[in-house]
C-alpha cells in the first residue's frame, strides 16, 4: 500500500508537480505537432523517431510524478491517495482541489471541501 496522504500534505507538492508538468506538457505539445506533420508528410522515419521520443518524454514525467508518490491516471493527471478516494489534479489546474471515490475515477469528481463525510 502507498503512502496516504491528507489535503494539506498533498498541496504541499503540487509545486513540485507543477513545476515538472507545465514544461513537459508543452514539450509532449509541440513534438506531438511535428509527428502529425510528419506523418502527413508520408516521413515513417521522422514519424517514429517522434513517437519514441514522446514515449520517453512520458515515460519520465510518469517517473517523475511516482517519486513524488503521486499516481498516474492519465496523461497529466495525477492522484495522491486519501485513504478512502483520491485527491485529484490534471494539467492546467491551479490547484489540487478535487477529490472522487477509489471507485468513481476523474469524471466523478467533486470539490475537495464537499468529499463525503467532510464536515463545512
Amino acid at each position: 500500500m502507498g503512502r496516504i496522504f491528507t489535503l494539506d500534505e498533498a498541496r504541499v507538492l503540487m509545486p513540485q508537480v507543477k513545476a515538472t508538468t507545465e514544461p513537459v506538457y508543452t514539450l509532449a505539445a509541440s513534438l506531438a505537432e511535428e509527428l502529425s506533420q510528419a506523418e502527413d508528410a508520408k516521413d515513417e522515419t521522422r514519424a517514429e523517431a517522434l513517437r519514441e521520443r514522446l514515449q520517453v518524454l512520458v515515460q519520465s514525467w510518469q517517473q517523475s510524478m511516482n517519486d513524488l508518490e503521486a499516481e498516474v491516471k492519465g496523461l497529466w493527471l495525477v492522484d495522491f491517495d486519501s485513504g478512502d478516494g483520491y485527491w485529484c489534479w490534471a494539467y492546467p489546474e491551479e490547484d489540487l482541489g478535487h477529490w472522487h471515490s477509489y471507485e468513481g475515477g476523474f469524471c466523478s469528481r467533486v470539490p475537495a471541501d464537499q468529499r463525503p463525510g467532510v464536515q463545512a
